[in-house]
């Protein structure tokens, strides 16, 4: 394993890199990522003190956490209400703050409230505590909705009675195409690696054919990301724009057929919630009416009453990419990720919290 990262990380690799995009640049680009480990990646690896001052990387919804709005939350934290009532979430969802509360803050009241690492683990407390209700919050693109799919099959085969879903899985290209359309400055996408790998790279092909904006589906280590920089700054260079696989040790064009099989069976398409966008068409996944017994949202039919969001947290105009952390002015002073005023704060993948650990005490 340590070989195969090695190889990825080669200073020699890298720095050559860096000379083939100084040497290839002839004007300003701007290109933007769209996954948490991405944005995670970039300032870790310090990908930007490595390219010319002429190239901008800049974040977009890519972190899953971040774009899953209040409302979701406060149906959470409605349903704890209930009786019998267990959740089990992922750790990053636990902070995220809602309109009045948290899961965290629920949790030090004394809900029932357990951290899992898959909805599969959210089944086997299910299947241990019949007498309880369990609810799982699915968060999460296309690279985490094929397990839920699976488990809301394990269900149905196990007559599990007990287990639902409170659902807030999306699609990437329905808001990429909704970033392009709200005018944000960019010249190209780095197109998320892990969500290409279950879809495959063509769901992209509408961003060249459509809008003339070239794509690069990426990988995480240093290399793979100046790689992709180098081929977004030739596809411009030459005006032709396209989607190409950097990422070819694991993407293909036509993705994972089996997780698309298990989406298809369980899920389909609808409208739906981002942070800072409102609402994208189609950028969603509802569970299939045989499956709707496991929606949480039609079970439990939680009452939520709708905040608006802080209007000094800016967290909304950073995922669409139009602003930085650094223009926010609760960064570093009020919000901090012990105490996170925004979602962009709360995940590791969020870039208000990339931008803190790496940028402000980097």
């Amino acid at each position: 394993m340590m070989k195969y990262i090695d190889e990825y990380r080669d200073k020699k690799l890298i720095s050559g890199l860096a000379d083939l995009i100084a040497r290839s640049v002839r004007q300003k680009y701007i290109f933007m990522e769209v996954c948490g480990g991405h944005t995670n990646a970039i300032h870790r690896f310090g990908i930007s003190a490595l390219i010319p001052d002429c190239i901008r990387l800049i974040s977009g919804p890519g972190c899953p956490v971040c774009v899953t709005g209040k409302s979701f939350i406060d149906k959470a934290v409605a349903i704890l209400k209930l009786e019998n009532i267990i959740i089990a979430t992922f750790g990053d969802l636990i902070r995220v703050p809602g309109s009045a509360s948290s899961l965290e803050k629920e949790r030090s009241s004394g809900s029932d409230i357990r951290i899992v690492l898959s909805a599969l683990e959210a089944l086997e407390i299910a299947k241990l505590n019949p007498e309880k209700k369990i609810v799982f919050p699915g968060i999460g693109f296309e690279t985490t909705a094929p397990g839920t799919a699976v488990v809301i099959k394990l269900a149905e085969k196990d007559h599990i009675g007990n287990f639902f879903l409170l659902n807030a899985h999306k699609v990437m290209p329905p808001a990429m195409e909704a970033i392009i359309r709200d005018g944000t400055n960019i010249d190209g996408f780095i197109c998320p690696g892990h969500v290409a790998a279950i879809t495959g790279s063509s769901i992209f092909n509408f961003i060249p054919e459509k809008y003339n904006l070239g794509c690069c589906v990426t990988g995480f280590e240093p290399a793979d990301l100046m790689q992709s920089i180098l081929m977004l700054v030739r596809q411009k260079n030459n005006n032709s724009p396209k989607v190409e696989i950097q990422y070819n040790r694991a993407v293909t064009e036509t993705g994972n057929l089996l997780a698309q099989k298990n989406l298809s069976e369980v899920f389909e398409p609808c409208d739906d919630c981002w942070r800072g966008f409102g609402v994208i068409p189609d950028s969603g996944m509802k569970l299939q009416k045989k499956y709707e017994k496991f929606d949480a949202d039609k079970v439990f039919s939680p009452v939520i009453s709708y905040t608006e969001d802080d209007g000094s947290c800016i967290c909304g105009e950073i995922l669409r990419g139009i602003k930085s952390p650094a223009d926010c002015p609760l960064f570093a002073t009020v919000c901090v990720p012990e105490n996170p005023t925004g979602a962009c704060m709360v995940s590791n993948e969020g870039t208000c919290n990339t931008w803190f650990r790496y940028k402000i005490n980097g």
